[in-house]
């Protein structure tokens, strides 16, 4: 596996990484296993938290270094790129604060002595995470498990290496004992025996429903605990009582946000017929407002695609949807300019039948349906192998609320797109993984629930 910078702006190699030997892989793992057992484990939370916090610091004071990063490496919008940053050191902050109390004992009611359940971290983690979000989605594994005590071995997608040694520095400019992040290049293979090596006690993947199903059968072959956040096709159903700009603002950012590369997108617009002409008019119009150019100039709205992999699958996608009989109502065409950049795409008339109807657009692309009525709308909603998130807007909360209760996701939001907090739980069902990250449910996850009974 090649670890390599490419800008998706200028379409040039910046820099390339070789990946880490067998040799060093089993140090790496050794070390991490080492800092486990030896100190980190032992470290008092108050100690922990002044090391995380530390982190966090560094990343708002560094905030615009680590930030271009981001936009060198995977074509971010250089303002996003800096909310990414200020989210993933609210991340470390928040669980720094937080930790003590999610891991408290838990006293439980007994007829006679005493009975509690303490929460003791299970050792060496491997993460495998992805490009779209670089910092974000490592502080979401980070700052958790090493407030819990575990200690961690990350490989990070092979296109934002910079990023994924940035991250790693990190934790050791704030202090970190060696052993404790460790950053790795590796092949799919050498994952594979990571997994495999008694050493690692839990497995944590965010990124494709083809890598989450290779590497959560390898986890499982090892009889390893596992999470996966997978892919999305997010419903955003915009009913016929919808507040019209409250749609439009949140329709245009969570299908554009992250130039569309985003597993909790906007993906499939669900749209009552009453209100569909209305929306699809000024959805249109705001999307051929975007725009393109160089993502660290601050005028650029639309951004590159991370890769030329990526825009050529995206192309090929809209090709296949429209040889199944869809339309291109805007857009569908590579940029005639450098870099990776797509025009905004708008597709509808998506049958069953046509190949796409069930697939996965990480790509600046909508795919508008038209429905009848509510009862339409869910059904549509939940006619998808994925289930991470999706979007309600009404202006009748209630309604909303009845209708949230019946899409088939990990996540709902009413009135707004599909976003994320350090405080909200963040995961999905079917196609879209298992486990929770962020919240007090994300810190659970890799802990041993111990009960301590006294006679």
């Amino acid at each position: 596996m090649a670890y390599q910078s490419v800008n998706p702006y200028t379409e040039k190699l910046e820099k390339e990484f070789a990946s880490h030997t067998d040799k060093e892989l089993d140090g790496i793992i050794a070390q991490a296993h080492a800092a486990f057992q030896n100190d980190w484990r032992s470290k008092t939370m108050e100690e922990r938290k002044a090391l995380m916090k530390k982190a966090a610091a560094i990343l708002r004071a560094q905030r615009v270094d680590f930030a271009k990063l981001i936009t060198l490496e995977m074509g971010k919008l250089f303002s996003e790129a800096l909310g990414e940053v200020d989210l993933s050191a609210d991340i470390l902050d928040y669980y720094a604060d937080n930790a003590a109390s999610f891991l408290a004992p838990e006293k439980l009611a007994v007829d006679e002595g005493e009975a509690y359940i303490e929460s003791d971290p299970i050792g060496v983690l491997f993460c495998v995470e992805p490009w779209n979000f670089p910092y974000y989605q490592l502080a979401r594994v980070a700052g958790p498990n090493l407030m819990a005590g575990n200690t961690l071995v990350v490989k990070h997608a092979a296109n934002v290496p910079q990023c994924a040694l940035a991250f790693e520095k990190l934790f050791y400019d704030a202090g970190a004992p060696k052993g404790v992040y460790t950053n790795v290049f590796l092949s799919n293979e050498q994952s594979a025996t990571a997994i495999a090596d008694k050493r690692i006690k839990g497995v944590a993947l965010t990124g494709s429903e083809r890598a989450g199903s290779a590497v959560a059968a390898e986890a499982g072959k090892a009889l390893k605990k596992n999470t996966m956040e997978l892919g999305g096709s997010d419903a955003f159903l915009v009913l016929d009582d919808a507040d019209m700009d409250t749609a439009i603002k949140w329709g245009v950012w969570g299908r554009m946000n992250n130039t569309g590369q985003c597993c909790v997108a906007a993906k499939r617009f669900i749209l009552d017929e009453k209100i569909a002409d209305v929306f699809l008019t000024r959805f249109q119009e705001e999307l051929s407002k975007l725009i393109p150019g160089d993502p660290m100039d601050e005028k650029t709205t639309l951004g590159p695609l991370c890769t030329a992999g990526a825009l050529d699958l995206v192309q090929k996608q809209i090709d296949t949807a429209l040889s199944g009989g869809a339309k291109v109502l805007m857009g569908g065409k590579r940029l005639d300019r450098p870099g990776y950049f797509l025009e905004p795409t708008v597709l509808t008339d998506i049958t069953p039948q046509n190949p796409v109807y069930y697939q996965e657009f990480f790509a600046p692309v909508a795919l508008i349906f038209r429905v009848k009525n509510e009862h339409e709308a869910i059904r549509l909603a939940n006619d998808s192998p994925y289930g991470l998130g999706g979007s309600v807007i009404t202006t009748d909360i209630v309604r909303g609320k009845h209708i949230a209760s019946q899409i088939e996701t990990g996540m709902v939001f009413i009135n707004q797109a599909t976003w994320t907090a350090p405080n909200l739980p963040f995961g999905g069902i079917k196609n879209s993984g298992y486990g929770r990250e962020l919240s007090d449910l994300g810190i659970g996850e890799f802990i041993n629930k111990k009960l301590v009974r006294v006679a």
